[in-house]
């Protein structure tokens, strides 16, 4: 089934039809006409999973702030105070990159909100081009591991875990990460000071008294919602879709706010949030229906006799998962990787006595290190849609070495102390 997958996406096939094709193919190989009915029940499974009606208020949440204005208003409030210091520009682009994450949850809509205001600011104060790239390319795959994370909405279901228990899991690793960005960016910056000058006083002659005006004013509101998300989640108020509800419903309320709702601008957010959300969907529903037939064929048996003949032990077989993983993302974008992988191993790593959501925590940040690793890397490919002809592709390559070493220096921190992940959950959530 898999290298049939592959043939099908290396000539072009899209992803959902993809898996279909492979399911219904081998599932009426294994199961003839049988394979109907276990497709149609695929279907229902996915359309009656109320959790996932997350995914829907998540992406609307974000569609409807990127159009509310809201990230500029926190790209101009975060620079005010960060512009003085080594790297400041770039330190302060990546804070608003972990509000505008905690506020979207959207993967990818982050990068391209954030790098068409923060480039154009850096390139004028002379910023080393390959530090442009990598601090927009790594601050923006934050969405993938800062609470709230559609990923995590799809992912929690198909590794039969909480997504309570996740959203709450990524709070530490997600700050730990953004964290070894800030480190890098305003260590570099201080023993090298042409790739990020520090701001003069001159050119930011604005008063005290007005950058906490304009301060109060972008950070406030959207941190207020930001609270009512995660905060509802958790204290065990809310169940995740109940939190999305909120959020969406706090980003029409945060346009109204700023005097930029519409109906034009509403009606783009919900268009744009069904298109967005029926390609999830499409695939995920796609995911289900190949793994579904992948299981009832035997083939979660079959792996586990082939990793029981490879003698691996526990340690060894989550280094291969996460290996494979890792090497996926050169050529799978991250729902393909999810949906194929984590039904597949959750259960074998399970059996090794490892705890899901730290195995389920550990992957997201394996997905985000291919995220921005080539040849496919994702984030390269949203940089290059939005970045001007002076920073070249090889620029982008070498900016984002440093970001994927902090990423596996994450790993490393998250694999050698689980209770990064596990403690804030037992906490708040007591699982």
């Amino acid at each position: 089934m898999f290298p049939a997958l592959l043939s099908a996406l290396v000539i072009g096939v899209p992803v959902a039809f993809a898996m279909m094709g492979v399911a219904m193919l081998f599932g009426y190989i294994v199961f003839q006409d049988a394979i109907i009915y276990q497709l149609i029940e695929k279907v229902d499974d996915v359309a009656s999973n109320y959790v996932l009606a997350a995914v829907a208020l998540f992406v609307f949440m974000g569609c409807m702030l990127e159009r509310a204005g809201v990230a500029q208003r926190l790209f101009e409030a975060v620079h005010l105070w960060t512009r003085r210091v080594p790297g400041g520009l770039a330190a302060g682009t990546v804070l608003m990159c972990i509000i505008f994450a905690a506020a979207s949850g959207v993967v990818g809509a982050t990068e391209a909100v954030v790098g068409l205001l923060a480039i154009p600011v850096m390139m004028k104060h002379k910023y080393n081009k390959g530090l442009i790239s990598g601090t927009i390319c790594a601050g923006g795959s934050l969405g993938t591991i800062i609470p709230p994370s559609v990923v995590v909405v799809v992912m929690g279901p198909l590794a039969n875990v909480s997504v309570g228990d996740l959203l709450v899991g990524m709070v530490f690793p997600g700050l730990i990460m953004a964290g070894l960005y800030l480190t890098y960016i305003i260590a570099r910056c201080y023993f090298q000071p042409s790739a990020g000058p520090v701001v003069r006083e001159e050119d930011d002659p604005i008063p005290l008294r007005e950058k906490l005006r304009i301060t109060a004013t972008a950070l406030i509101p959207p941190l207020c919602m930001i609270v009512a998300v995660l905060g509802s989640i958790m204290t065990g108020i809310a169940a995740p879709t109940e939190a999305a509800a909120i959020g969406a419903a706090g980003a029409v309320l945060l346009s109204m706010f700023y005097r930029t709702f519409s109906w034009d601008v509403l009606n783009d957010a919900i268009m744009k949030t069904v298109q967005i959300t029926a390609m999830i969907m499409l695939i995920l529903l796609a995911g289900s229906m190949m793994t579904g037939v992948f299981i009832s064929a035997g083939g979660v048996s079959l792996t586990q006799e082939l990793v029981d003949a490879l003698s691996l032990g526990p340690w060894g077989l989550l280094f291969l998962v996460l290996g494979l993983a890792f090497l996926g993302g050169f050529f799978l974008d991250w729902i393909s990787i999810v949906l194929i992988m984590i039904p597949l191993f959750t259960p074998l790593i399970v059996a090794q006595g490892f705890d899901p959501a730290w195995f389920c925590i550990a992957f997201l940040v394996v997905i985000q290190t291919s995220y921005l690793t080539p040849p496919m890397a994702p984030a390269i490919f949203y940089l290059r849609g939005i970045a001007p002809i002076e920073i070249t592709t090889r620029d982008m390559y070498l900016g984002v070495l440093p970001f994927i070493a902090l990423q596996f220096v994450t790993l490393a921190i998250v694999l050698s102390f689980p209770q990064t992940v596990l403690w804030l959950p037992q906490k708040l959530l007591g699982f």
